[in-house]
């Protein structure tokens, strides 16, 4: 695993990024704790060019985003103008809004929807990329969400961020998940699970029992480019758990 290649999902950090202050502050503490990289999700309305400033005061890279559904719809022209000024290569979207939820036919539509949304993404240089969560993998005449939404999109244009808790939350086994999209998987959620009372949650990278070794094993014969650290939830302070994950994925050495 190239250690280089892991960056801070800053959706973890999302009550420290509400104004363009602590997104300051918090872009500083996440370079102390040791990322070089970092997802844009959940900043508050904030100039990309201050972003921009801030990312090349700390020396850190925009690896991927997380973008409103809306924003993709109706500004994609800003949007892609954004990621330019970041030199972010990956344009995201955390999930499909809820309409599109309920059935094939709506996932489909959702697709339909994205598909010349990521063309255009594709034909300015960057690539769209869907992250994950448990609905996907309902099933609707024996096949998964996620079978549909491959079957239908290209790729190369069209990608899926994995997400390693959600896929294992679904019912699915994440190494076998990145093994069977490698070519849809060029950025990875790294988020573990562990079991209290009795109930699933989320946990920092090596403190849950989630089989990493397998998992980082079919990323590199994926040819992951990123890895970004997430923790939604988290029981200790968020930086904390962060770091935690950071030291533990280090250590593993994977």
């Amino acid at each position: 695993m190239d250690l280089t290649k892991i960056a801070a999902q800053m959706y973890t950090l999302r009550e420290f990024t509400r104004t363009p202050e602590d997104i300051a502050s918090t872009l500083k503490k996440v370079k102390e704790i040791g990322y070089d990289a970092i997802q844009i999700s959940g900043f508050c309305p904030c100039d990309p060019a201050y972003i921009k400033e801030l990312l090349d005061e700390n020396g850190l890279f925009v690896c991927a985003t997380h973008m409103p559904f809306r924003r993709l719809v109706q500004e994609t022209d800003n949007v892609i103008a954004e990621h330019k000024l970041w030199n972010c290569p990956y344009i995201g979207i955390g999930s499909m809004p809820d309409e599109f939820r309920a059935s094939k036919e709506a996932v489909l539509k959702f697709v339909e929807i994205m598909k010349p949304i990521a063309d255009k993404i594709y034909d300015e240089g960057m690539k769209f990329v869907y992250h994950n969560h448990r609905f996907e993998f309902t099933k609707d005449n024996g096949k998964t969400f996620f079978e549909y939404m491959a079957d239908a999109v290209n790729p190369e244009k069209f990608g899926f961020l994995a997400d390693t808790y959600w896929i294992q939350a679904g019912g699915a086994n994440p190494a076998k998940f990145i093994r069977d999209y490698a070519n849809y998987i060029d950025v990875v959620h790294l988020k573990d699970m562990q079991i209290i009372n009795d109930k699933e949650t989320m946990a920092e990278v090596g403190e849950g029992n989630m089989d990493w070794e397998s998992i980082i094993g079919e990323c590199e014969k994926a040819d992951v480019k990123w890895y970004a650290v997430e923790q939604d939830i988290c029981y200790r302070n968020q930086f904390e758990s962060m770091k935690i994950s950071l030291e533990n994925l280090k250590r593993m050495k994977l």
